[in-house]
């Protein structure tokens, strides 16, 4: 009798069944998704691009410093779509009421998308030129040049002296 009571608490026992038949959803979840790294570069003439290692796209726009150097930003003329650049290429142009500023390509690559809401609104500019008033998308052709770049500690310390 006690050897069927013994019997019958080992079976009952929660822990002792998890571990004896493992949930099957526990082998069944998808895999951890790895995330991209973004590297974020800089050049001399106040350009940056924010390349994707994952999609191999570099987002092109001017830094915040030459934003408010600029002024309030009136017109912005882009790239055309499917254009093949070279690094230092002029790629478009900025004019504000205080002046107006070429763009140079930070790397080489083809234009894949322009922001054409800057058209509309080129304020985007002033108001977040490194995330909603971006440039362009370009699909980089030699991502060592970004080697050649300034890391964000540098470009800082380039205009601050």
């Amino acid at each position: 009798m006690q050897s069927i009571l013994k019997r019958t608490l080992a079976s009952s026992n929660p822990l002792r069944r998890c571990y004896a038949n493992p949930s099957p959803r526990a082998f069944s979840q998808p895999p951890f998704r790895v995330r991209t790294i973004v590297t974020k570069r800089y050049t001399a003439e106040h350009e940056c691009v924010a390349f994707d290692d994952e999609t191999g796209i570099g987002s092109i726009s001017i830094t915040d410093h030459a934003q408010s150097s600029l002024g309030d930003v009136v017109f912005v003329e882009l790239p055309q779509v499917g254009t093949e650049v070279s690094q230092h290429d002029q790629i478009g142009a900025v004019e504000s009421v205080k002046a107006a500023s070429d763009i140079y390509a930070p790397v080489s690559g083809k234009i894949q998308k322009i922001n054409e809401a800057l058209s509309a609104q080129p304020g985007l500019l002033n108001k977040s030129p490194e995330n909603e008033g971006w440039l362009c998308k370009i699909k980089l052709s030699d991502p060592s040049e970004l080697e050649n770049l300034m890391d964000e500690e540098k470009y800082k310390a380039s205009y601050e002296h």
